[in-house]
């Protein structure tokens, strides 16, 4: 049997020694419903946008952002190091990360993925909140262990 997203991230938060908790909800995808749901501010969220680039490669950028902010896809370009990005497909997105759109976790579980982080989000909270890899499960992960385990381009990639 597979390991979920779900049980791969949760194992390297735990041999890590992260800082963090796991909040059972209802299935929800929609930044600002689920940070209600969490209890957590819709800026806390860790709103993951999988990306490709306009290049020959076709590079995948997972963009970070907080969940109550707007991506900038000149920034993610440039954060990229490609010309010009644009938002990769639902389907895309489910292939490549093995989530559906709504459940990304903020990691980059594939060496095929770029990692880019706004930088606001690690600025404002202590703790970020985000989707497991499932819509019903959401972990909230002290920021500075985020960092420390994701290691993330950290750069404005926000309107």
């Amino acid at each position: 049997m597979s390991t979920t997203v779900y049980e791969r991230l949760v194992a390297i938060l735990d041999r890590e020694g992260a800082r963090y908790r796991i909040i059972e909800h209802p299935a929800e995808g929609r930044s600002d419903l689920v940070a209600a749901i969490r209890g957590t501010a819709p800026g806390q969220g860790a709103k993951a946008m999988l990306c490709r680039g306009k290049d020959e490669g076709r590079t995948l950028i997972l963009a970070i952002l907080p969940g109550d902010r707007k991506l900038d896809f000149k920034k993610v370009a440039a954060a990229g190091h490609v010309k010009k990005a644009t938002l990769a497909t639902a389907e895309d997105a489910e292939r490549e990360t093995g989530c559906v759109v709504g459940a990304i976790p903020p990691f980059a579980l594939s060496p095929a993925i770029k990692l880019v982080v706004d930088k606001g989000l690690l600025e404002s909270f202590d703790e970020i909140a985000f989707n497991a890899g499932r819509l019903d499960r959401s972990i909230v992960l002290n920021s500075s262990d985020y960092v420390r385990i994701a290691q993330p381009i950290v750069t404005p990639l926000c309107v």
